[in-house]
């Protein structure tokens, strides 16, 4: 006579539960707010004006300092040194530090490859590896039928993920999903090839058009796309 470990009597409802725990910590944790018209804030998706600016500044100091000096140290001090201010700022502020973190975080690991190498252009070589990785984990999502993009928008709908069991509705979340994979794939098509041939400038300029503006234009068509048929918020079940 066997007895079964505690793991192996888990069944798959107590497996799914725990993702949809996780699920909605994930949600939760995310800026997507749902406006009472029924639409969500871009601005605030996008971390408010001052996750915009913390996105931005960094990368566009790189940028003109770059094109008006062609000296790669200058360029990187200033990058890194705009993140900085951003991070002091929080501390003094004593507001949430993840954004500001995770920013200075990828601003001083670009200008390391971009410095080690004495390549300019690999101070958007991590970008392209961050966006691969999004791609990837995204594909992954839609393969085992948790697509992101119903995680995200679930939670803001009020559906939690009872949208699984609900075929249309897990389709929709999958072309959501589909239309921000396409949009960090057109970022890579776009850009990798003005890397390749080390045409910093361009692809800086790039890198601003195809960052924030496209991303939320990605969202909000999703968003629209991924909607029920009526818009109705659906009512929560305990």
């Amino acid at each position: 006579m066997t007895h079964n470990s505690p793991d192996e009597g888990a069944t798959p409802a107590k497996a799914t539960g725990s993702f949809a725990e996780l699920a909605q910590g994930m949600a939760t944790k995310s800026a997507l707010v749902r406006k009472d018209n029924g639409h969500i804030d871009l601005l605030a998706a996008a971390g408010g004006i001052r996750g915009i600016a913390e996105s931005v500044l960094p990368g566009l100091a790189f940028l003109v300092v770059f094109t008006l000096t062609r000296n790669l140290p200058w360029s990187l001090a200033g990058s890194v040194a705009i993140a900085v201010v951003f991070l002091v700022a929080r501390l003094i502020q004593r507001t949430p530090l993840t954004q500001s973190l995770a920013g200075i975080l990828g601003v001083a690991l670009s200008a390391v490859l971009a410095m080690t190498t004495g390549k300019a252009e690999n101070f958007y070589l991590w970008g392209f590896v961050t966006n691969a990785g999004y791609i990837l984990a995204m594909v992954v999502s839609i393969a085992v039928r948790w697509p992101v993009l119903g995680l995200l928008f679930g939670y803001a709908r009020n559906e939690g993920v009872r949208w699984r069991d609900q075929p249309e509705r897990l389709r929709a979340y999958r072309v959501a999903t589909w239309i921000i994979i396409g949009v960090l794939a057109a970022r890579l098509a776009v850009q990798l090839p003005l890397y390749l041939s080390e045409q910093v400038d361009a692809l800086g300029a790039m890198r601003l058009i195809m960052g924030v503006p496209l991303y939320a234009l990605g969202l909000w068509v999703a968003w629209l796309i991924s909607r029920p048929v009526r818009d109705e918020l659906i009512t929560k079940v305990d």
